[in-house]
């Protein structure tokens, strides 16, 4: 995976998801994400998985007009977003999922969580996951 960020979209796989993302009018991409995310609790998160997760509740939170930085990178998303946030609501059940999903992320058993902490961006990596959480509760 070719990342350069720590933030959401930073690396390939998000990239890849933003892209598909584009294809679709409805939340049914977000929810089969987090629902793939969830399918692996009590085991281990795969990189990927976790990647595509994150990039999921950022477009919950961009929903909710709780996103965070809009960059070059997150641009599929934010266009996505701007197309669809006056008529989308996040239903409380994919926040839940989204909470839920985070926790994953965060656990020793994830695989993109043991990426982070071999490399020397990990505090920015937690710090980045951590922001994504509160926006989302917010």
């Amino acid at each position: 995976m070719g990342t350069w960020a720590v933030d959401a979209f930073g690396n390939d796989y998000a990239q890849d998801w933003a892209e598909d993302l584009a294809q679709v009018t409805s939340l049914e991409a977000v929810e089969n994400t987090l629902d793939v995310a969830l399918q692996t609790a009590g085991g281990m998160l795969e990189a990927p998985y976790a990647v595509e997760a994150l990039v999921a509740i950022e477009v919950l939170a961009r929903l909710q007009g709780k996103g965070g930085a809009q960059t070059e990178d997150s641009r599929a998303v934010d266009t996505w977003v701007a197309a669809r946030k006056a008529k989308a609501r996040v239903r409380s059940d994919l926040a839940e999922k989204a909470q839920q999903v985070l926790e994953l992320v965060l656990a020793p058993s994830c695989e993109l969580r043991e990426l982070w902490e071999d490399s020397e961006h990990y505090a920015e990596w937690t710090a980045s996951v951590a922001d994504l959480r509160a926006r989302l509760q917010a």
